[in-house]
Order: C-alpha cells, then structure tokens, then sequence
C-alpha cells in the first residue's frame, strides 16, 4: 500500500459504530391496538435508557474483554444471539482485527456497566409498521410481505468506551502528526500513517469498540424479544423475531474498490454514511445477493424510516456509500429554547405515536423540527442511483433516552 496513506478518527466519528439494526414480526398493526401502550412501557422497562444507564445483562470484566474481541459471536455464545443474527449483519457482527489490549481501561470502565444500553441523544428503540413497498421482491427477500406488518427498529452505539477510544486515539495522534510532520487544517481531522504504530493501534482499538456495538445491538435486540413476548405471550420464534440487517453509520474499512480502472484496496471512512454493497457482493449475506444489500435509514423521532439496498452506481461512484439519515436542522441548544416540550408530545399523539422518554429535555433536542427532512435525502440518494428505496416505515412507538 501506499505509506503516505492516513487513518483519521474524525473521519469515523466519536461514537464508534453507532448503526441501527431492523428486527421483523409477523404481527400486524391491528394486533398492537389493545396493547400498544402495554408493549411500549414493556420496551422501556427492558431495555436500559438515558445518559448514564446500565446494563442488565450481568456482564463482568473478563467478559467485556471476549466481546471486545469476539462481537456477535460472545452474544451468541451466551445465548443473547441467534446463529441467523450474525448472518444478517455487516462484517457478520464481528471485525477480526479487534484488539482489546488497545482499549484504555478507561474506556474498559466507561463501557461496563453500559453494555446492553441505549444511551441518549438521538439513539432509540422503535415499533414500527410497514407503510409503503416499492420493491416487492427485495422486501419479500427480508421477510417483509405486506403494508402494516410491525416491525422493531433499533438504532445505538458503542456508549461511553466508543467516545473514550476516539479520545484516546486523537491524543496520540496529534503527537504523531509532529513527529511525522503532517499537517491539517482542523485538529477534529488529526490523522496518521495507517502504518504507523498510531494508526494500527487506532484501527485494533475501533475495530474492538465495533465489536461492543454490535453486542449492544444484540443485547437489546434480547430486550426486545422478550418484551414482546411477555406481551403477546409467545416465543419470539413464534412472533417470527428475525433480524433482517444491522448496518454501522459510523466506522472505517479496508475494502475494494475500483479507481480509475484498478482494483485498490483502500481504507473506507464512513461518517454518518452508510455501507451500500450492490447484489452479487461477496461481503453480503446469501439471502441478499440478488437485491443488494439492506441499507437502514433511520428517521428521528416521530418521523418516518427507510429501507434501501444498494447499487452498482453506488459502488463506482461513491464507493459503496450512501446516507444514514436526516442531519441537524436545530442545534441541540437552539432546539432546547424553540421548542416546547408540550407541544412535541401532544405532536406525537396527535399522529398515534406512543412515548417514553428517560430525560423530557431530550425530547426538544430530538423533536423532528429540529431535523431536516429524511424523505428528501432519502428521495435524493434513490434519484442520484447510489441506493435505491425498497420500503418506508412509519413508527407507532418511541421509546429514548
């Protein structure tokens, strides 16, 4: 490779594979009506929320070091996981080159207690329904056969040990880009040499911190079973609980990729981007090889989501990548002083969504007028041809933190 080449934190983001994954059911909208405020209050009692939340998953030290290390394949072993899970995630819930001596113990001690949470700012669990199909044979292929199927959309990350490996890493490589004389226009852009023992020990650190995102993921994705099957009173098996695909929104990846007619094998940062592989794709799942791989866009609060898959065009021209939602129209302070906290739950309500929040202050921060709106940049990344909509999903119930 080319010994000039960079790894940037900044361009992976804080919160180390945050994504959101997409569970299906097989229930109908129709049958949430009785129990919808049941089911959502069950969601909120199972899975931990809120800025400083805990685990329930009984997890000790040793443990957090072989989920650092293994992904999906510690939430499978534990049983928190199903074989299929893993089948139907990116990089199958696992990065191998995690390393989880290059993880600070603070980091180790931010992220113990945390495993297995939501966490706040704009991470949810939502029950959705299936309102529009435009791909019928892609939504077949996910297990999606009609409008109004209910479906569970969960969208976290890697909590407090993500944001400390960033930190770490910045810290490191500020010394580095001295040493070797490297130099950018922005300190949150601090980089080094993918070859260098800061840019090694950076990418073994990250591709750990992925590994306890999508154990997060997995953990809550438990959570979530059970809360419903408390509910309905039936085995999340027989609810037909699958998980159709967890895509990361905030990560970095040797892939390749053609460049000016040769094959290179390049390091892929994705900041608030999503992995848009097309069919045929050797790092998709077989159930997608003839659609293209899921692509999970994630609407805020209130506001609806999609599901897209991915093209060719996308993987020439923007290297497999297309958007991961609706950025910020409001700053959070902004939003905090506009916004009434009335107004947005009476909102809500008014469009039958039900609410459980951890902390009302965050429901300002996330009201959907302080986003932009999601179906452009959704209709904006089908009409450029870098992913194309399969299905639109329309949430019944929120619960944050």
């Amino acid at each position: 490779g080319n010994p000039e080449a960079v790894v940037s934190p900044g361009g992976v983001g804080f919160d180390i594979n945050c994504g959101v994954r997409l569970i299906r059911t097989n229930l109908m909208e129709k049958d949430l009506e009785p129990v919808k405020e049941r089911l959502t209050q069950s969601l909120f009692d199972h899975i931990p929320v809120g800025v400083g939340s805990q685990g329930i998953i009984p997890v000790k030290n040793n443990d957090l070091e072989e989920a650092l290390q293994l992904g999906m394949d510690w939430s499978l072993r534990e049983g928190y996981a199903w074989p299929e899970d893993k089948e139907h995630c990116e990089e199958f819930g696992r990065m191998l080159n995690a390393d989880s001596s290059k993880v600070s113990a603070r980091a180790k001690k931010r992220g113990l207690p945390q495993l297995g949470t939501l966490g706040a700012g704009n991470h949810y669990g939502e029950i959705q329904v299936v309102d529009e199909i435009y791909d019928t044979y892609a939504a077949k292929r996910m297990g999606i056969e009609r409008k109004g199927q209910v479906c569970v959309m969960i969208h976290s990350g890697s909590r407090g040990l993500g944001h400390q490996v960033a930190t770490d890493a910045l810290v490191q490589m500020e010394a580095a880009m001295d040493r070797d004389k490297i130099k950018t226009n922005d300190r949150q852009l601090a980089c080094a040499r993918i070859q260098s023992r800061e840019g090694q020990d950076y990418l073994a650190g990250m591709a750990a911190a992925a590994n306890y995102a999508w154990v997060n993921r997995s953990s809550m994705t438990f959570l979530a079973r059970q809360a419903f099957a408390k509910i309905f009173d039936q085995s999340p098996e027989d609810l037909d609980m699958h998980l159709i695909y967890d895509v990361s929104h905030n990560i970095a990846k040797m892939e390749e990729h053609l460049v000016d007619g040769q094959m290179k094998q390049l390091l892929v940062h994705r900041k608030g981007s999503t992995r848009a592989f097309p069919a045929h794709h050797p790092l998709i799942p077989v159930d997608y090889q003839m659609t293209g791989q899921p692509v999970l866009i994630g609407g805020t609060m209130g506001t609806c989501s999609y599901v897209l898959t991915g093209t060719e065009k996308g993987m020439r021209d923007t290297f497999g990548s297309t958007c991961h939602g609706a950025g910020r129209a409001l700053s959070r302070n902004k939003s905090r002083n506009a916004i009434d906290y009335n107004d947005v739950i009476s909102n809500l309500a008014a469009k039958g969504i039900s609410v459980r929040v951890a902390s009302p202050k965050l429901i300002m921060e996330e009201a959907p007028e302080s986003y932009k709106d999601v179906s452009a940049v959704v209709d904006t990344c089908h009409d450029a041809g870098i992913s194309s909509k399969a299905i639109k999903l329309r949430p019944v119930a929120v619960v944050k933190g």
